[in-house]
């Protein structure tokens, strides 16, 4: 196999062939026939996306009312398949990554960023199955909050809020062919790809000193997010309903998909910005009173300099 790097072929190799074979041999269909169909795709209408909510809700509130009288896991128990779950989630948010890269980037350096953001026909099918498998995956990362629960950890709203609701929202874009979700998508996978990793090497006994630095990462996310969805809801509605009003044209995607996307992504915005107050002011405090100095005595003392 000739390794040769272009705007074509962004890894020096064509991934996605590769990608189609272990598809194939996966479901025994192949990758072209796929189509997003409600009624015949699994996990493809809101009836099913509803009732894994409530299940998902069912499990963990009622894994943890039962396990209140239970005594807790060994940690022994629960970390191979842990290190197994993170490891592997690491390897896929890679993989899909990866593919999403070589389908997007070849988009972009021929048409712009524009089109890649707002053109219907940016919308295709490899594309297309990209997506469904990504929110498909958003389905197994519902096993975090069960480790959790087995662990006997406290269950956080900002996480078990966002994990449910990530899946909704990756189930509104693809019935609503929005085509900016590339955007959110591949800078989820990149923090995933560093999330599950870090969540593995933990799990292994490993000290990491970036912890802080993922959550930074994540807001820094949300806000490139934002920008990119409304921006593309901004010049569609301007196009639509005020054309008067300075604009790009037309984006793809369906009103209430576009117009979900834009709250969801703001809650989690504001959400994970409390979550880093909260936890990061809490642990300086910690390490302020360690040393037996009042935890603003840093800041004064930067002042007065």
């Amino acid at each position: 196999m000739a390794i040769s790097f272009s705007a074509e072929q962004p890894f020096g190799i064509k991934l996605y062939p590769i990608f189609e074979k272990v598809y194939e041999a996966a479901t025994g269909q192949p990758a072209s026939a796929f189509a997003f169909t409600p009624g015949i795709t699994p996990f493809a209408s809101f009836n099913e996306v509803w009732i894994s909510c409530v299940l998902y809700f069912s499990v963990i509130f009622g894994g943890q009312f039962l396990l209140r009288y239970l005594p807790s896991f060994k940690p022994q128990v629960l970390k191979i398949p842990f290190q197994i779950h993170n490891v592997l989630l690491t390897a896929v948010s890679g993989a899909l990554l990866a593919l999403f890269i070589e389908q997007i980037y070849p988009m972009y350096h021929k048409h712009g960023l524009f089109y890649s953001i707002c053109e219907p026909s940016a919308w295709n099918q490899k594309v297309e199955l990209l997506y469904y498998l990504n929110y498909l995956v958003k389905y197994w990362e519902l096993l975090d909050t069960v480790f959790l629960v087995l662990k006997k950890k406290k269950l956080e709203f900002l996480h078990y809020f966002h994990h449910s609701m990530t899946m909704v929202l990756c189930y509104t874009q693809l019935g609503g062919k929005t085509t900016v979700s590339w955007v959110p998508i591949t800078l989820n996978l990149t923090v995933h790809v560093l999330m599950y990793y870090y969540y593995f090497r933990t799990a292994s006994g490993a000290k990491i000193w970036w912890k802080k630095h993922l959550t930074t990462m994540q807001i820094t996310q949300f806000v490139i997010d934002l920008f990119a969805v409304y921006f593309c809801g901004y010049t569609y509605f301007a196009y639509t309903y005020h054309p008067s009003l300075p604009n790009m044209g037309s984006c793809a995607g369906t009103e209430l998909s576009a117009s979900f996307g834009c709250a969801l992504l703001t809650s989690y915005l504001f959400l994970f910005i409390n979550f880093y107050r909260i936890t990061y002011n809490k642990q300086k405090a910690a390490a302020a009173a360690r040393k037996g100095a009042p935890p603003n005595s840093n800041k004064k003392s930067v002042k007065q300099q």
